[in-house]
């Protein structure tokens, strides 16, 4: 199978090329023309065709394409083909690998192509366990990504799989290595249920890496199950809320060393280091992908370093979904303090939480706001942006020295009188 990917150099798992190649007497007729050996089908290879897209078996034609197209350092940095990659390893693919797969049934290899001339643009394939389920996995041309092509080609490899006169599975699983963001939107969009993160489950050329995994049933809806917030870049008086980027690990250790930072804040680790910022960077697009906020790194201009965090979470520690109500929560660089950077940032978020969703924004009917007895530059945020207090809950809030004070919370409707000015679109870019 190719996928984002472990198993041998092309991702095998299921079977080696000596045991298809000698493979057993045919037996019952199976799906599509197929014959039954013992839990699998022998297969006869058959194409797949969508609006924008043809899946149909590689050919020795495609032997010089595949081989310039896992060139790509994308392909090799997610995936199992060999590095380097060589015309004879796109030979042995075409010629030996894919036909042993479909031969015994365990493997069935698609290549994804334009309609019009069979363009060779990526490949998708499934290798089947024998009892009902199949593993999936993919790879895209470099000059194809973010087009929305895989994502139709693995939409045609759903149907046919769960298809009773198909393949007739129960189950499709999807496994990527941590990362591999672009293979988990193309999951997410056919419906797949992430299921969560397995460690050291993929090999890749002698090393394990942590996996993602993904499953989808025959009576899931072939749809996602929650939405994947976009990040927006938004644009305001004298700053940019952009996406994080990892070049601004090093502005986000600064900010979480600091003393006034690390006293408001009393859940950082300690010590920060470079790599905690990675991973608090990391942890963003994972809240982006299951709906549960929408982070943003401030800064002056949109090609300049961090200043700032802001966010749109789920209430209640943020572990579930943002349904209809979100909390703001922010920090700021000590250089950026007291230049309004947090007042405006948070009237730039309040601005695209309550923003209808036809019309760029998240539709909220209700933003939360917190901050400890004592953060006076906190409370002003709050109070600048229209946020009405509505209580105090007696020290439930540590601070860096251990100590606990008052969180004192607030709430903004879209229909507060200080929330109306901002029923425009907002002004979006990136």
């Amino acid at each position: 199978m190719v996928r984002g990917m472990a198993g041998d150099e092309h991702g095998r798992r299921f079977w080696t090329i000596e045991d298809a190649a000698h493979g057993r007497p045919w037996g019952s007729a199976g799906p599509n023309g197929a014959e039954s050996t013992g839990q699998y089908w022998g297969m006869h290879p058959y194409e797949l065709r969508g609006g924008r897209v043809l899946l149909s078996v590689p050919t020795r034609d495609d032997i010089d394409r595949i081989s310039q197209l896992c060139q790509d350092e994308q392909i090799r940095r997610w995936t199992s083909v060999p590095s380097p990659y060589q015309r004879r390893d796109a030979y042995v693919f075409v010629r030996e690998m894919v036909p042993a797969g479909w031969d015994s049934g365990r493997e069935l290899t698609w290549a994804v192509r334009e309609p019009q001339d069979r363009t060779v643009r990526g490949m998708v394939g499934v290798a089947l366990d024998g009892h009902g389920s199949a593993e999936i996995g993919f790879w895209l041309a470099a000059d194809a990504r973010g087009s929305g092509l895989m994502a139709e080609a693995v939409q045609l490899v759903v149907e046919t799989a769960f298809d009773p006169q198909g393949l007739a599975l129960e189950r499709l699983l999807w496994r990527a290595q941590v990362g591999n963001w672009a293979s988990r939107r193309v999951a997410w969009r056919s419906g797949f249920r992430f299921d969560g993160t397995v460690r050291s489950e993929l090999a890749q050329r002698g090393q394990r890496h942590d996996a993602w995994v993904a499953t989808l049933l025959s009576t899931d809806k072939r749809e996602p199950l929650l939405p994947w917030f976009d990040v927006p870049t938004l644009h305001g008086n004298g700053i940019v809320l952009r996406r994080w980027q990892n070049s601004d690990a090093d502005a986000v250790v600064e900010a979480c060393n600091d003393p006034v930072t690390r006293h408001w804040l009393g859940g950082l680790p300690d010590p920060y280091t470079h790599d905690t910022a990675l991973a608090y960077i990391a942890d963003r697009e994972h809240y982006h992908a299951t709906a549960r906020g929408v982070h943003w790194a401030a800064a002056v201009d949109e090609a300049g370093p961090a200043v700032g965090s802001f966010s749109l979470m789920a209430p209640t520690g943020g572990d579930s979904p943002i349904r209809h109500t979100a909390e703001v929560g922010y920090w700021v660089s000590p250089s950026a303090r007291g230049r309004g950077v947090a007042t405006e940032a948070v009237r730039l978020i309040v601005r695209h939480a309550f923003v209808e969703t036809a019309d760029g924004g998240l539709g909220l009917r209700r933003l939360l706001l917190a901050h400890a007895d004592g953060n006076e530059a906190s409370r002003a945020v709050a109070v600048r942006n229209g946020f009405v207090h509505t209580g105090v809950e007696r020290s439930a809030e540590r601070l860096g020295d251990g100590t606990y004070v008052g969180l004192h919370w607030y709430d903004l409707l879209p229909t507060d009188p200080s929330s109306l000015p901002t029923f425009v679109a907002p002004e979006v870019g990136g």
